[in-house]
């Protein structure tokens, strides 16, 4: 094994610094070198699915709740106008339940601007009927920020408001992680949601604090896993176009051994091979480090030797014949 104090010693303080700072940079880079990470899960292989033609249109996947034909989907008494959902006599829910999902849902408010603060194009939409992102034309509309458009109402506001002008559509994605509770009741892992309005993030998985409530703190309760969505009739005119949800399902896979690496065909714990690794990358940047400065002295030396053997430069004038 290469012996760096053999080569350190005779060199300053200084440049032993040097070695160790080249030395430890070229660890980081050269850490992969020879050997590969294996979690050892076996993976299974993700599904097809197809995306719409617009970013707006419904993948292979999802369930269309609204296309504009017809309320199929929904329990409730909403009307069809012009191929837009129009809230009546009441909210509306989904006939079928959800948990985790991913929504899209576009809306607007009317384009002759009617009402104000949050009696201004308000309606909402309730995850598992119960956690509610804001549906309000915020346009240039004085209220309060936790209940302006995409916000957790009375939760928070959202980071930006990224409304359009009234009359003008806005679209909604949602990405929702439904909460789960333990034996006794108790919230095991609360809800989140991340919300992007017109292709902006205003949400960032937020952690709810519980169920939507407007005269007191959110609190959850126990709920079954799924629920269904509603969109709330609030009283105001606003309309409602191309919904559709899709169930989140996580990758699935199975373990088959603990995690290795695989170096030179052979199964090291990992621990003993970032050890072994980090030995070999290091005697290897400090002899490279050394070879170079011991290269640099012998030039320097050569030079001076070479200055040295030159003859005399003499400013005296030549002596005449």
């Amino acid at each position: 094994m290469f012996c760096p104090a053999v080569l350190l010693k005779p060199l300053s303080e200084t440049f032993v610094r040097s070695i160790l700072f080249a030395g430890l940079s070229l660890l980081i880079v050269s850490s992969a070198v020879g050997q590969e990470y294996k979690t050892g899960i076996e993976w299974d292989e993700p599904r097809v699915v197809t995306p719409g033609a617009a970013n707006s249109e419904a993948p292979s996947d999802a369930l269309v709740l609204f296309d504009g034909s017809n309320l199929d989907e929904w329990n409730g008494n909403w009307k069809i106008e012009d191929g837009h959902a129009i809230p009546n006599q009441g909210s509306m829910r989904t006939k079928r339940s959800f948990g985790d999902i991913q929504l899209h849902v576009e809306w607007s408010a009317p384009t002759e601007i009617r009402g104000k603060g949050q009696g201004r194009g308000n309606s909402g939409i309730y995850l598992m009927d119960r956690y509610e992102v804001q549906v309000l034309d915020s346009f240039e509309n004085a209220t309060y920020f936790d209940g302006q458009a995409a916000s957790i109402y009375k939760q928070t506001p959202p980071m930006v408001n990224a409304m359009r002008k009234p009359g003008e559509w806005n679209t909604y994605d949602i990405f929702f992680t439904a909460p789960k509770f333990d034996v006794n009741g108790g919230v095991k892992q609360p809800a989140y949601v991340t919300v992007v309005h017109n292709g902006i993030l205003v949400l960032n998985h937020y952690q709810l604090r519980g169920a939507t409530s407007f005269v007191g703190p959110a609190e959850y309760s126990v709920h079954d896993p799924q629920a269904p969505i509603s969109l709330q009739d609030h009283g105001n005119p606003v309309r409602f176009r191309n919904i559709w949800v899709r169930e989140i399902k996580e990758p699935t896979g199975r373990r088959t051994s603990a995690p290795y690496v695989l170096k030179r065909g052979e199964r090291v714990d990992p621990k003993a091979a970032a050890d072994q690794e980090e030995e070999a990358r290091f005697q290897r940047a400090v002899k490279a480090a050394v070879q170079q400065e011991l290269k640099k002295r012998a030039a320097a030396a050569a030079q001076a030797a070479e200055a040295n053997s030159a003859p005399p430069v003499t400013n005296e004038a030549p002596k005449p014949e």
